[in-house]
């Protein structure tokens, strides 16, 4: 069987989006470590600026933390509707490039740049045009990788930011991804980069060295990704007009917690980064789970479905009050709750590859 044609994907990430939109919009800002968010005692940080990150502040970090280690931050209320409105303008660049265009949220996006539309001559002055038309459209930078899947491609974006190209061909693509620490690959989160680490896999090289059984033996059934990723290999096609199954947050407490004031004050930070991903994604949702897990570890869910889609943050969380009302009291306490989204929008999804592009 002939192999299939090389994917020419770009993934474009906005810096610090929302904090940049804001530092734009506001000159006094500039330069000054900015969050994005409430400054309440139950604030979350939905985004911070890069002076901010010096500091150690990031988003859905709690406001009160991020405070804490950087005095002098400045909290901006965010403005969702001006976000989107430069998403929108964003996005239209993204389209005049390519129709295989596949959104994340506001601020970052996959592209298929297969097809040379504008016979540029690469994907990688494909993305610097993107990039400069970006700057002189928006006043904001954003930075780009180019590769040829879309695992590749994302880690690539972060490596130089902000305001950073980085290109990894085939050629270069596994030996990029076993220097890197597993813990910066996609869907490797803190949990499961600790069990790596715990197994002696800390670089992209160690997790390459165990073969699929061994991995699924330790992983299950997310073994077959870890395995083709440490190989730098990643077959997922962009999806125009991508569907998200759910959005949600989760959150693991330090103690078991039992009384409902406190559970009710955890409930509202979940609910805050939740909702934040939500206006991220700039999309509704009919259908709001509650996950608790009790002190033993047990896992359940509770669900309530609407005729229209959930508009204010404000109806979430009222929704995830009342799941967890009829559930308490539990016995022994719960040491995880999490609320999510689903029955989401949907569109269309297109698959397409074109050959011959270089990069």
């Amino acid at each position: 069987m002939a192999d299939a044609p090389v994917r020419k994907i770009i993934h474009v990430d906005m810096d610090a989006f929302f904090a940049s939109v804001e530092q734009r919009d506001d000159p006094t800002l500039r330069g000054r470590p900015v969050a994005v968010g409430g400054s309440r005692a139950r604030g979350v940080v939905a985004a911070a600026s890069y002076e901010a990150r010096v500091f150690g502040v990031r988003s859905a970090m709690p406001s009160s933390t991020a405070v804490r280690r950087c005095p002098d931050l400045v909290f901006v209320k965010p403005r969702f509707e001006v976000y989107r409105s430069v998403s929108h303008q964003i996005r239209e660049i993204f389209r005049d490039y390519t129709d295989l265009v596949e959104p994340l949220s506001l601020d970052e996006a996959y592209l298929d740049v297969s097809e040379d539309r504008h016979a540029l001559g690469s994907a990688r002055a494909i993305a610097e045009a993107i990039r400069t038309r970006i700057r002189e459209t928006t006043g904001l930078t954003a930075s780009a990788g180019v590769s040829y899947n879309k695992f590749i491609a994302k880690l690539a974006s972060d490596q130089n930011k902000p305001d950073g190209l980085c290109v990894i061909p085939p050629a270069k693509g596994p030996d990029f991804v076993a220097s890197l620490p597993v813990a910066r690959f996609h869907g490797v989160g803190p949990v499961t980069a600790r069990r790596m680490e715990a197994l002696g896999i800390l670089t992209g090289a160690d997790l390459r060295d165990r073969p699929l059984p061994w991995l699924q033996a330790h992983f299950g059934s997310f073994a077959h990704y870890l395995h083709g990723a440490a190989r730098g290999q990643d077959h997922r096609p962009v999806r125009s007009h991508r569907i998200a199954k759910s959005i949600g947050a989760e959150r693991t407490f330090e103690r078991d917690l039992t009384e409902p004031a406190a559970l009710d004050e955890k409930l509202v930070l979940v609910a805050d980064a939740a909702w934040d991903r939500v206006e991220r994604a700039g999309i509704g949702g009919r259908t709001v789970t509650l996950k608790l897990r009790r002190h033993d570890f047990s896992t359940i869910t509770r669900a309530r479905s609407f005729a229209q889609p959930l508009t204010s943050k404000a109806a979430f969380l009222e929704t995830g009050r009342a799941l967890l009302a009829a559930e308490l009291p539990v016995p022994g306490g719960i040491r995880l709750l999490g609320l999510t989204l689903s029955a989401l929008g949907e569109a269309a999804e297109v698959e397409e590859v074109q050959p011959g592009l270089p990069f």
